[in-house]
């Protein structure tokens, strides 16, 4: 296995690139900061791409889920606090959002989801959420959206350093420090994090969380140099370490716990002749888990998948306001664990995109996308945008797409039940958007459509054994609204932001709305700055949800807000220290996003931030 993937990886490593020995053009193009994932601002013509800045993600833990959830459209069910959280994009599941770090994809081999809460965002410089299909540029599960983790690396920044200290209810303790140093020729950056809770709080009807402990340990590293005018070498690493028991619902339950270890390391290479830009990417991607079924015993079971990753973006920018690229990727996995024995699949992908800014105020975008396997038969994918500028204060934005999921490992082998015969599942999807802008106001609203055949459900089979078919479609229309006000009100500074998304997803067999998708979600915030003083509040709403596939009224969960606040000030003689209190769910809201999994009440911590 191996010796196949080194040859795939230096195989796509070369290609198209022989001529990269000649000599490279004198013009230096050095740019103060490089983003690993171009594609994301240059190819999302016809979409709206949501930027979560740094300021914004420290109001939240330091789980990228709860950053997400008070500030995207997207709905998270929750286990409990700290426990596994999914998404809810535009009314699909949870293994049809893609999540990708520095533009690779790290969805789980085993059940094609990614759990936000052992994500951290301490080593993260970038959150960016972009809705609609993505499948072209980004592959498998970008069909309700993609959620975008890149980092930055500057030159010429001197030696930075940022300390993180967090204390609060539940002996919950989040601690991180980055440090960032850079030359005219090099850029390195170092972000760990810890975050653990005893997340023993107590329940509405005088129960306590029992059995909910948790810890998350991350480190990631990002490193640049440039060898030359227009050839640049990065290397970025990300580390977590994460374990958590799942909370009881009832004191005379087993108790369990989960052990998460993920590493994801990534080489890039970027070089340009002429009009010609070439970025080589190689990933290794390693995933693993232990489930403990009873803490009495050291019997668990487990699983295992290594991911190998060639690609390489090719760009030429030779003709007038054109841009046209191809992305050749070869992705090779093998996985074993409980239940599954050793297998492995190869993946080979070939992209062409072209963008054209054809006057000031239009520019379109086409994409086409095909893959090679022996595991499954591959679609052919497009994507179209368009955007129009009427005006400074009006533009029309136009995206149509067909996207896919490839069966997860779990679909494929698992043993007894799994399916070697599965089918990706498919969606046909489209979406018009309407962007206003005038003087400091932004308000974005965008209507879509997803029509997602071939979806895979696990059904009972013979000899008492579940098996996955592709059974299910789905039509999932709705429409989502971007707010944002802000103003300089004498000494002070107001911003005022708000999302709101009404989502209907639908199994067409049944017409009945799936589970765990609310019709309304709204989130808003307010921040003031005014001298050394920061006040910050920030809202959730939820709508009821269905946890019956019958739509049964009797099961639901009832809607639910929560509100948060925060004050902090800043010392020191360039306000680069600040002390801070924050209060989250203040009105002590009595909900749960997941069936008996109660969520805690009004809880409290203080945090110290210092920059030097």
């Amino acid at each position: 296995m191996m010796k196949k993937s080194t040859f795939y990886l230096l195989f796509l490593a070369l290609l198209n690139w022989t001529a990269s020995f000649a000599q490279l053009d004198s013009i230096n193009y050095l740019e103060e900061v490089f983003v690993s994932d171009v594609k994301l601002r240059e190819f999302s013509t016809g979409q709206t791409l949501i930027k979560i800045d740094d300021s914004v993600s420290k109001l939240s833990r330091s789980a990228l889920g709860e950053v997400l959830e008070f500030n995207s459209p997207i709905y998270f069910k929750e286990n409990g606090l700290g426990m596994v959280s999914s998404p809810s994009f535009r009314g699909t599941t949870a293994s049809q959002t893609a999540v990708l770090w520095n533009g690779i994809n790290i969805n789980s081999q085993f059940n094609g989801q990614v759990n936000f809460n052992i994500i951290s965002t301490v080593g993260i410089d970038e959150i960016t959420v972009r809705g609609g299909g993505g499948s072209v540029v980004y592959g498998t599960g970008a069909i309700g959206g993609t959620v975008h983790l890149n980092n930055r690396l500057h030159f010429n920044q001197g030696f930075k350093n940022e300390l993180f200290l967090q204390y609060g209810s539940y002996n919950t303790v989040d601690a991180r420090y980055k440090t960032e140093a850079s030359g005219e020729l090099w850029s390195l950056s170092i972000a760990g994090a810890r975050n653990s809770s005893d997340n023993d709080y107590e329940y509405p009807d005088n129960g306590e969380n029992l059995n909910g402990q948790f810890f998350n340990n991350t480190l990631d590293v990002g490193l640049a140099y440039k060898i030359a005018p227009k050839n640049y070498l990065r290397a970025f690493s990300s580390f977590s370490h994460a374990g958590r028991h799942f909370s009881l619902i009832r004191p005379s339950e087993t108790p369990t716990k989960y052990r998460d270890i993920n590493s994801r390391n990534l080489l890039e290479w970027e070089t340009g002749i002429s009009h010609f830009k070439s970025t080589t990417k190689l990933a290794f991607l390693d995933e693993s888990f232990r489930y403990y079924e009873n803490l009495s015993s050291d019997k668990y079971s487990f699983g295992q998948a290594e991911t190998f990753i060639a690609r390489n973006d090719l760009e030429y920018t030779g003709f007038k306001d054109v841009k046209l690229a191809s992305v050749l990727s070869n992705t090779h996995t093998s996985g074993e664990g409980s239940g599954i024995d050793d297998n492995s699949r190869n993946i080979f992908s070939a992209a062409l995109l072209l963008k054209h800014h054809a006057t000031q105020r239009f520019s379109y975008e086409a994409g086409l996308r095909k893959e090679l396997t022996n595991n499954y038969e591959s679609p052919v994918l497009f994507s179209a945008g368009a955007k129009y500028e009427f005006s400074s204060f009006y533009a029309l934005k136009l995206n149509a797409s067909k996207n896919f999921k490839i069966p997860t490992y779990n679909d494929l082998y698992w043993n007894p039940g799994g399916n070697p015969d599965l089918k990706p599942e498919t969606s046909l999807q489209g979406e018009i958007g309407n962007s206003f802008r005038w003087q400091n106001f932004d308000l974005d609203l965008t209507a879509y459509y997803i029509d997602i055949k071939d979806m895979i459900r696990w059904l009972p089979a013979s000899g008492g054994i579940w098996r996955p078919q592709n059974e299910d479609e789905v039509r999932s229309y709705g429409l989502e609204g971007l707010l944002g006000w802000e103003k300089h009100i004498g000494n002070g500074f107001l911003r005022l932001k708000g999302i709101y998304s009404y989502t209907v997803s639908e199994n067409q067999k049944t017409s009945k709305q799936l589970i765990y998708v609310p019709y309304h979600k709204v989130t808003g915030s307010a921040g003031y700055a005014y001298g050394r003083w920061n006040f910050d509040y920030q809202l959730l709403f939820n709508g009821e949800v269905f946890t019956r596939s019958d739509n049964d009224p009797n099961y639901n969960l009832d809607a639910y807000t929560i509100s948060n606040i925060s004050t902090s000030y800043a010392f020191g003689q360039e306000k680069s220290y600040r002390l801070g209190a924050r209060v989250r769910n203040i009105f002590d809201e009595a909900y749960q996003n997941v069936e008996d999994r109660w969520m805690p009440g009004v809880n409290f911590n203080i945090y110290l931030n210092l920059n030097f």
